[in-house]
């Protein structure tokens, strides 16, 4: 799996703010030359609209929005369209897409949590693929669900920090799987609730599956700790890999740079076969 990056991501300016491009800049610093990188294309209008309402997609066009995990920085507009290509492509390509902001707390007509578009959504709806999307993050991807709840293409499997941001994700249904954890779970009892999940949805025919990849559920991560190491992300890896499903991946969150960059370099390898 190669990463789909351009480095105007690190030019969407978030001062203080902890979804900052030094996150991204500091990880990448660890992963050149490990894995091939490829430039994203930009999301048009249409796009946004597989899954946004357009009144929505308006308003976070023209800056007519106000949340305060969500600032109304100077072209936001391009640099949430460009995130939002960057899963286009790393679906095309068979990626993982490092570009920012993230998406999946952006709901069909909400942001939130640091996210303005639902970049994973809109890459799993262009294709018209019946998708498996799993969402390692720490936080419940509430936007995803929003956007995919009732969706016979789509099934959305989520391991998440409960009690914690966004409050929601408390229990299964329909199309999608729950599972709130505690912030202590650590490896081996995350892993095999993972491994349980995976091995019973191997019986389903997905053609696809689609990973909101988020590292931070490592143990030294501020904002959603559950206590991970970095070999538990390289696990990870080899457990989905195991799907044997065409696969893409979009980073959500994990908010230590230096940490950010190894535990993605360990779910690639694990991923990839390669220890």
């Amino acid at each position: 799996m190669d990463l789909v990056f351009s480095e105007e991501a690190l030019q969407y300016r978030s001062a203080g703010h902890p979804e900052s491009p030094d996150r991204v800049k500091s990880a990448l610093g660890y992963l050149k030359g490990k894995h091939k990188i490829r430039k994203p294309s930009q999301a048009s209008i249409d796009d946004l609209l597989l899954v946004h309402d357009e009144d929505f997609v308006q308003r976070v066009r023209e800056g007519r929005f106000s949340d305060p995990d969500c600032p109304n920085y100077d072209d936001l507009f391009f640099y949430a369209t460009l995130s939002a290509g960057g899963a286009i492509t790393a679906q095309e390509t068979r990626a993982m897409s490092l570009m920012r902001p993230p998406g999946h707390h952006a709901g069909r007509d909400f942001l939130g949590g640091f996210c303005y578009f639902n970049n994973l959504a809109i890459a799993v709806e262009r294709s018209e693929l019946k998708t498996l999307i799993v969402d390692f993050d720490a936080h419940h991807g509430n936007g995803t669900e929003d956007i995919f709840l009732g969706n016979e293409h789509v099934t959305y499997l989520s391991l998440h920090r409960s009690p914690g941001f966004p409050g929601t994700g408390k229990e299964s249904r329909q199309n999608v799987i729950n599972h709130p954890i505690s912030a202590t779970i650590g490896d081996k009892k995350y892993l095999d609730l993972l491994a349980g999940e995976l091995e019973r949805l191997k019986e389903r025919e997905f053609e696809q599956l689609a990973l909101s990849a988020g590292f931070d559920g490592h143990k030294d991560d501020p904002l959603a700790s559950v206590g991970l190491s970095t070999s538990a992300f390289r696990e990870i890896g080899n457990y989905l890999s195991e799907m044997n499903l065409p696969t893409f991946a979009v980073l959500e969150g994990g908010y230590v740079g230096e940490d950010l960059g190894r535990n993605i370099d360990a779910f690639l390898r694990g991923f990839n076969g390669r220890g």
